[in-house]
This record gives structure tokens, C-alpha cells and sequence, in this order.
């Protein structure tokens, strides 16, 4: 996976020195972590003369770091990169948008094009900026006049951020490799214990099992975002609109009729209560392979996740 400085997080936001001193401690962090993993965050040359306060600009500011930080950072930036201009792959008169707001020329639009390509990307973000939010959906207009969505990783939580790259690292070279992690990391999902035996005796393949621990990352985190009051916070309406709603949603109900016609296939053994049974029409969709993730739903802040089955799709006609 690339990782990208997100340039347009820093637009002179900033209040005072000390936040922006702040901030780039935790941009330092984010990049020790992504070394430690074998990569490097890609900026831009020009990062330097970025506004970092009403009146200031980066390359002032810098100057009142202490030599070790000061060090550091110009090294980076102005010395050993890497560029991601010099390895770009989308074109100045590529169309990319975010909103209203045109991503043209900057390292969203760039980890827009490559993640549009198959190459995975993502973007690191200074806070607080208006950029903390994930994904970033990213609209291309092609010259055709058609559409394309391009959903982009924005990290600016250096947990979140480590986790993720961690879970990259991981050698998953089967199905049941596979299930030890997902067990292992996703500590808030109640797995049945036949949950990922639908997948056995079918070709493992690694983008597969790739897009189900995204998907598995996306109802992790959903279960977590509900205040003290059980209501769903703004980050769990957020997952919600950009993951369960839309013709291209990752999840969704399974149509009445079938519900009908494979209730039986949708019913499960309940994987909390002995000789119960759920029943579970909602799943997360892999379209390539059409495999599908069943768990239980509504998923709420008194209730337990539980995920029953991942495997080929039930309701096939």
C-alpha cells in the first residue's frame, strides 16, 4: 500500500505554533510507523511552502523546532522524499473531486488514480484539519462523461494507522489463517464457531480474504461508535451512510423474496444460546468472488455482533 501526505490538510488552519508543533509530532509518528513496516510516506516538493498559519508558512515555522525535529523534518521534505509527483499516475486534466471541492494535482487525486488502477493507496492527515474523516470518496469524471467512485483511506489516528498496517504485514496464506486473524483482531465480533468453514474447499485468494478484513474492520467499528447514552456518534452515522447505503454499498439486506425463498439457508445456529437459532439476512458483499459475510443486525451498543457465516452467497438463483 502507498501512503500519501495529504497536502490539502494543511491550509493555514493552524491557531499558533504550538498546534501546529503538535500536529507535526504526530505526522512524525505516523511516518516512523509506516517505516517500520517497510514504507515510506510519499509528499510533495513543494510541501514546505505550505501555509501553516494565517501569516506564517511552513519553512518560517520550521525554524523554531529544536534541531533534532527541525533535522528530521527538512530531511525529509526537501532531501529523501519520496516524491509521489515523481512516480504520478493521473494527468492535470483528470477530473477528480471530493464534494464540490476539486482534488486535481493533489495527493488525494494521485492515491484516488492509483487505488483506481489497483494499486492500493491511502492518505496520512495533519489534525485537526477538515480532512478527519475515512474514506475519502473521491468522484472521477471521465472524458466519457461517465462516473467512477474511488473510496481512499484517510488516516489521521497513528493507532488506527498501525493497525492496519499491521494486518497488511500479516502472512495469510489460507482460509484458516484467515480465521486466526480475523478472530484475533476482531476482539468486539462474536464469531460462530463454523463461521469461516463455508470458505474451506474453495481456491484461497488473497484479494478476497484482503476485502473481508475491510469489511470486518468497518462492522468492528461500527459496533464501537455509540456514546454513553447508547446513541450512534457521528462517526457511526458516518460508516453507515458511506458503507450501508447506495447502490454500491458494501452491505445490505438480503430482498424479501430472498427472504422467503431461503429463510431456511439465512437461519442459523444462534451462536450464544444452545439450541437457538438467528436469523441473519444482513451481509457485507465481496462481488468478485460473490462471497458474503451474515451477521446479526441491528447492531447496537447492549447487544452482541455476531457473524455466522462467510462463504459463498446463500441466495443464488
Amino acid at each position: 500500500m502507498d501512503v500519501l501526505m495529504n497536502d490539502l490538510s494543511i491550509e493555514g488552519q493552524f491557531p499558533d505554533f504550538e498546534s501546529f508543533s503538535n500536529a507535526i509530532d504526530q505526522l512524525m509518528i505516523m511516518r516512523s510507523i509506516s517505516r517500520r513496516y517497510g514504507r515510506e510516506i510519499y509528499c510533495h516538493r513543494n510541501l514546505l511552502n505550505a501555509q501553516i498559519t494565517k501569516d506564517l508558512n511552513m519553512q518560517q515555522l520550521v525554524q523554531r523546532f529544536d534541531n533534532n525535529k527541525k533535522l528530521a523534518l527538512l530531511q525529509w521534505l526537501t532531501r529523501q522524499g519520496p516524491y509521489w509527483e515523481d512516480s504520478r499516475e493521473h494527468a492535470s486534466d483528470d477530473y477528480l473531486e471530493y464534494g464540490d471541492e476539486i482534488v486535481t494535482d493533489t495527493a488525494i487525486g494521485e492515491a484516488a488514480s492509483r487505488c483506481y488502477k489497483g494499486n492500493d493507496s491511502c492518505v496520512v492527515s495533519m489534525i485537526p484539519s477538515r480532512w478527519n474523516s475515512s474514506p475519502l470518496q473521491i468522484c472521477w469524471h471521465h472524458s466519457d462523461g461517465d462516473k467512477q467512485q474511488v473510496n481512499v483511506k484517510n488516516y489521521f489516528v497513528a493507532e488506527l494507522f498501525e493497525e492496519d498496517l499491521r494486518s497488511l504485514s500479516e502472512t495469510v496464506e489460507s482460509w484458516r489463517q484467515l480465521e486466526a486473524v480475523c478472530r484475533e483482531r476482531f476482539m468486539e465480533i462474536s464469531f460462530s464457531i463454523d463461521a469461516f468453514d463455508p470458505l474451506l474447499g474453495h481456491p484461497f485468494l488473497h484479494s478476497v480474504a484482503k476485502q473481508i478484513i475491510e469489511r470486518l474492520e468497518v462492522l468492528k467499528r461500527l459496533r464501537l461508535s455509540f456514546d454513553i447514552l447508547g446513541n450512534r456518534t457521528s462517526e457511526g452515522h458516518r460508516l453507515y451512510q458511506d458503507y450501508f447505503t447506495g447502490k454500491n454499498a458494501w452491505f445490505s439486506g438480503s430482498s424479501d423474496n430472498e427472504k422467503n425463498d431461503f429463510k431456511s439457508e439465512l437461519t442459523f445456529k444462534h451462536p450464544g444460546l444452545v439450541g437457538e437459532s438467528i436469523f441473519c439476512p444482513m451481509h457485507g458483499k465481496v462481488k468478485t468472488t460473490q462471497t458474503r459475510i451474515h451477521f446479526s443486525w441491528p447492531i447496537q451498543c447492549d447487544s452482541i455482533l455476531y457473524v455466522v457465516y462467510i462463504g459463498p452467497k446463500i441466495t443464488k438463483t
